[in-house]
């Protein structure tokens, strides 16, 4: 682990399958990878404590590896430079996105929680998104961690009037209600919201690979816009989910994003 950063496990996880699966995947698909080692990374294992100090360093080179995306804001990164850290996450974002200005910057947003735990009004989000985006941020996933779409729309239109990314997340998850329909019904209604792109976010590393190979394909049959699989290694299971996802993708490109837990 510290010599492989864990924002990179997917891509160890894939080049560990035997060589005829390689060959075949090389092949066919064309696997966008993101980072996210500057912001969920340190979130999900150091209780967000990273300094902007202990990032500089990477950044440039994290810069230079073809990343599709570096997540570096959002989250909790905001909450834990204000209370314990005593840092502007602003300056944060400036200064990574000096330090790493070709790779799309991108972070996680609450949709009309922001980046902390309660619902603001609407000209408060749309200000928030106004500043980060200015400040540096060119993709904005946007979730409601109760799925209600209601919660993201201001955000998403916010993002689209700023001339950037406007991701749409799903919260995965497994109960009676979080069905393969459901999950494919805010698909939908995400592009129909505008959304540039859909993240199948699972948070909480459930996701197994029969699922993800299913929901994947059957998203990417309903809706034109690309689809990122993001999961977290807390169950072992995201590497053969990420390869299941992309093994069945119909499409060149998919996004893949993991956590080590």
């Amino acid at each position: 682990m510290d010599t492989a950063p864990f924002g990179l496990i997917p891509e160890i996880e894939v080049r560990s399958i035997n060589q005829a699966y390689e060959t075949e995947v090389r092949e066919m698909k064309n696997v966008i990878f993101n980072n996210t080692v500057l912001r969920d990374g340190h979130q999900s294992l150091a209780a967000t404590r990273m300094k902007t100090d202990q990032m500089v360093a990477a950044a440039p080179e994290l810069d230079q590896m073809g990343f599709g995306a570096l997540e570096t804001w959002g989250g909790a990164t905001i909450d834990s430079c204000l209370r314990f850290l005593d840092e502007n996450p602003f300056d944060r974002l400036r200064t990574l996105k000096k330090l790493a200005p070709k790779t799309p910057h991108m972070m996680l947003l609450r949709g009309q929680n922001i980046v902390q735990y309660t619902s603001f009004p609407d000209d408060v989000v749309e200000a928030f998104v106004a500043s980060a985006a200015a400040a540096g941020v060119d993709i904005f996933r946007i979730f409601d961690a109760l799925n209600d779409l209601r919660n993201v729309r201001t955000a998403v239109r916010a993002v689209k009037k700023a001339g950037k990314h406007a991701q749409g997340a799903i919260s995965y998850t497994t109960s009676p209600v979080h069905t393969p329909e459901a999950f494919l019904e805010m698909a939908k209604e995400f592009e129909r919201l505008g959304c540039d792109s859909i993240c199948i976010k699972d948070m909480a590393g459930l996701i197994c690979p029969p699922v993800a190979a299913s929901l994947v394909k059957k998203i990417k049959e309903n809706v034109k816009i690309p689809v990122v699989l993001h999961s977290h290694n807390t169950a072992g299971l995201a590497g053969t989910s990420y390869f299941a996802a992309v093994e069945r993708s119909e499409e060149h490109t998919s996004e893949l994003q993991s956590r080590q837990v």
